[in-house]
């Protein structure tokens, strides 16, 4: 998304996004005066914090005269980022739905800041190379719920739906026509799933808060921050996602 003015002066960063917050702080860390209180990486970010991803304090902000804000047009709602844009702020959107689009887009958003491509990003790119181009063939069908109360799934056009089955796990609700249905609990066993998969985001899935739903189903608990982010924890996801997985029971 083209941003107003020369993208090399850029010098104060606001992140409205905690994977945007973690890529920025760790290519440079002196642009960013402002993020959110969900944005917890890297650990010890010392910075002004301006409530959530959904309910950001526009003004403060504003106040903060960023040059720049990153967001999302998922994480982030398009009231508050017009109301940025009234106010003279310039603002940044990713759009991520696949692997691909996450490193591009990342690197495009770090232009826009006026960085050079970092190696994290190199080192990310490398980490999922061989199946960039392509999904290899699944080999595990799964239910991966996002929410409890109601009962919530991934469904079609997600990142973390991209992300697994580049891992070589099929979604089950990989068709559905919402991006994250409502399913009552019963169906969810009843789908013909091989496995459930329970990230700790958005919704704190755990061994004692989760599993206990799919008794006839083995559980993945799996890290949320490496399964739905896209930034610095995509090295690492290659090797942590297949990991947790091969550990369900």
């Amino acid at each position: 998304m083209p941003v107003p003015g020369d993208a090399g002066r850029v010098g104060r960063v606001v992140s409205l996004v905690p994977s945007l917050t973690e890529a920025v702080a760790a290519t440079a860390p002196g642009l960013l005066v402002g993020a959110t209180d969900w944005c917890s990486h890297p650990p010890g970010l010392d910075l002004a914090r301006v409530r959530g991803t959904k309910n950001p304090d526009v003004a403060r902000v504003v106040a903060l005269r960023p040059d720049l804000v990153l967001a999302n047009e998922e994480e982030n709602r398009e009231a508050d980022l017009a109301a940025l844009r009234a106010a003279g702020v310039a603002v940044w959107v990713t759009a991520v739905r696949t692997l691909p689009q996450a490193l591009t887009g990342l690197r495009r958003m770090l232009a826009a800041c006026g960085l050079d491509s970092p190696p994290w990003l190199a080192e990310a790119r490398d980490a999922w190379a061989d199946v960039l181009d392509a999904a290899p063939p699944p080999t595990v069908r799964a239910v991966v719920p996002i929410w409890r109360r109601p009962w919530m799934v991934l469904g079609r056009d997600t990142f973390a739906g991209d992300l697994l089955a580049r891992l070589g796990i099929a979604n089950a609700y990989g068709d559905a026509a919402d991006r994250y249905p409502k399913v009552p609990l019963t169906e969810l066993n009843a789908v013909g799933a091989d496995l459930v998969v329970l990230p700790d985001e958005p919704y704190a899935f755990s061994a004692d808060d989760g599993p206990d739903a799919f008794p006839a189903l083995p559980s993945a608990l799996l890290s949320g921050r490496h399964l739905t982010w896209y930034g610095p924890s995509l090295t690492e996801a290659r090797r942590v996602l297949p990991e947790q997985l091969a550990a369900a029971r």
